[in-house]
């Protein structure tokens, strides 16, 4: 069985830097947005697999990858639910942070190109939850933490898929637009935002 360390380990290497502790702090105050945008990230990440399936049907590769993935997510997104009912908390959509829209106002105009940079958009996506997921278990309580930390290893393999096939589809060397995006994603992680949510920046009061 992979340890934490061993699942983190290539998370980290492809993570450009680490969320910053007052992240972890403001999730601690903010425990019921925390799981509500949690429902919504894995509901959203759902829809984003779907609507690759729907668009490239002629690509066995992304077909496989993304249907396995859509499952996954959709079976979180029930997870989370079930605890939210658990806890006596009401799911509700949120406001969407501007972490994505960050990353993805950067993505290419043309069709293939941007399907490279989306495959990329969703690696990092999937990498920053898992690198959350982890810092988040010995924080919270025994079972939300052993929740979070079952999430560990398929959240690492989503960010794999998506750079696999990114890599695949990209027809060269992706490196170079892979580290473009870690700078941009690193920026969003480290810089103030004004409303917390899974994928928000560092308090605006800690600036």
């Amino acid at each position: 069985m992979s340890t934490t360390e061993e699942i983190l380990a290539p998370v980290l290497e492809f993570l450009h830097g680490p969320t910053p502790e007052p992240w972890f702090s403001a999730a601690l105050d903010h425990q019921e947005i925390l799981l509500i945008d949690h429902a919504n990230c894995e509901r959203k990440a759902a829809s984003t697999a779907m609507n690759l399936m729907y668009r490239h049907t002629a690509k066995t590769e992304l077909m496989s990858k993304m249907s396995q993935l859509a499952r996954e997510e959709l079976l979180h997104f029930e997870q989370v639910v079930a605890i939210l009912h658990e806890r006596g908390i009401q799911y509700a959509r949120l406001s969407a942070s501007r972490y994505a829209a960050g990353l993805r106002q950067h993505i290419a105009s043309a069709d293939e190109e941007a399907l490279v940079d989306v495959l990329i958009v969703g690696a990092y996506i999937e990498a920053r939850s898992c690198e959350r997921f982890a810092g988040l278990v010995p924080l919270l309580d025994e079972k939300l933490a052993r929740f979070y930390r079952s999430l560990l290893k398929s959240e690492s393999r989503h960010f794999e898929d998506y750079l696999a096939l990114a890599s695949l589809y990209s027809g060269g060397d992706i490196a170079d637009r892979v580290a473009e995006f870690g700078a941009l994603e690193l920026e969003l992680v480290v810089s103030p935002d004004a409303q917390f949510r899974f994928h928000s920046g560092i308090p605006a009061s800690t600036s």
